[in-house]
Order: structure tokens, then sequence, then C-alpha cells
């Protein structure tokens, strides 16, 4: 039983020194630094083991998409990850979430002002330090998405840094469409919010970041500006959906 686990980690080890590769070369290709992208590994549906391997490989980040999973998983592995929440999250698991996964480093996905509310107050609660969270953005207009209106987007990055001083807004992040044949008009979208919001709150575009490239489009996201890349499957393999969590 023990040859395919092993086996499955030396593929995913190997996977992930390729994508570090095509991150770095990507920033050069375009004049962007390769030690200021991020590259989250996304292992939602995958083992503690197989996390611990790549964790082993010299890896500290890691996003997951679903609460039961994150706050199963985070207890077993290394205090020392920096653990990304990805998407949108019910305001009933806000307390679930920052009580389980105390390396919470950023959360991706205030969509609304009532989310933001909810975690300003958790995290007030716990005493712990600000949480660092990025704004989501749908910029592709599907319905089936989360994610603040691009013309909201403003408003809601001011209401974070005016009424929840538990938070520290770090960024923007959007979702590209399935078949990525809109991605870069997506991204455009989301660089037009960031140039929107650094002007009107005076802030440097370096104190912005970018969330946005995942395995089938990360080089492309960095080369238009992309900080932060979530890439599953392309380090991970395939998803097993069979034991989907839900938020």
């Amino acid at each position: 039983m023990a040859a395919p686990a092993v086996e499955g980690a030396a593929v995913a080890v190997t996977a992930l020194r390729s994508v570090l590769l095509r991150v770095r070369q990507a920033a050069e290709r375009s004049g962007h630094r390769p030690e200021r992208i991020r590259v989250v590994g996304v292992s939602k549906t995958k083992p503690v083991s197989l996390i611990r391997q790549v964790y082993d490989a010299g890896h500290r980040c890691f996003g997951e998409n679903y609460v039961q999973e994150i706050i199963d998983k985070a207890p077993q592995l290394p205090e020392d990850i920096k653990w990304h929440f990805i998407g949108h999250l019910q305001s009933n698991k806000v307390k679930t979430l920052l009580g389980g996964v105390p390396n919470l480093d950023i959360f991706e996905g205030v969509d609304n002002e009532k989310i933001a509310n909810h975690l300003d107050r958790g995290v007030a609660n716990l005493g712990r330090s600000p949480l660092k969270v990025f704004v989501q953005v749908n910029t592709s207009g599907e319905a089936s998405k989360s994610g603040i209106d691009p013309s909201g987007c403003l408003g809601l990055v001011e209401y974070v840094k005016l009424h929840c001083p538990n938070l520290a807004f770090s960024g923007l992040m959007t979702i590209g469409n399935p078949d990525y044949s809109s991605t870069p008009e997506n991204f455009r979208t989301l660089l037009n919010c960031r140039l929107e919001v650094c002007k009107a709150l005076g802030m440097a575009e370096d104190q912005c970041e970018l969330s946005m490239g995942m395995s089938g489009d990360f080089e492309q996201a960095i080369e238009m500006g992309s900080t932060n890349v979530r890439i599953g499957s392309t380090i991970f393999g395939p998803r097993d959906y069979a034991k989907k969590q839900q938020n």
C-alpha cells in the first residue's frame, strides 16, 4: 500500500519544482520580480500525507476551499504553514474557520460587507493579529461565481479599511472563466480595479496584491501582474470530489 503513496508524493514534489521554475520564467519574461510571486498549493481533496511530502520539499504556503477540510488538515500539519482560505465563506462558519486554523495567513474571499464584519469580530474575539484579506471580484460576470461586481470593488475595499480594524486589506482576487477563453479580459478587469483602488485610497500598487491565475493560466496571470497564483491539480494531480466538503 505504501508504494503508490510514495510514488504520488514524488510526482507532486517534481511537479512543484516544475511549477516554481515556470513561475520564475514567466516573471522574468515580463520584467516582474520572481521573489514577489507567491505560489499557493491548493490541496483540496488531497490527503495530509501528500501535503506533508510537499511541505518536506520546502513549500510552506497551502490553500483550501472548504472549511471542514482546512480545520481537519491544519492541526495535523506543521504550524509554520501559511494557510489561505480561498473563495466564498458562509458567515456562520467564520468562528469555526478562525478558531480551527490559528495559522490562517490570508483570507481570499471577502465579497460583501457582512462577511467582512463577521471576520473582523471573529479576529477581535480571538485576540489575534489582524488577518490579511483579499477582496474577491467577479470579473467574468457569471452568476455562479462569488465576488463583488467590479463597480462595487472600491466601495468594499473602503469599507474593509475604514470599518474593519482587525482585517488588513492586502489585495484583490478573481477566478477566471473555466475554459480560460476570456481570462485576459478577466485579468485586465482586476488590474483596472487595482488602479481605481490605489488612486482613490492613495496606495502604492505594490501594497495591493493581485491573486489571479490557476493551473491552466498562471503563467499568463504572472505576465499580467499577478503576485499570488493558486495551483492545485498541476501540483497535486486530479482532484477526487467523491467526498467533497461543504462550506
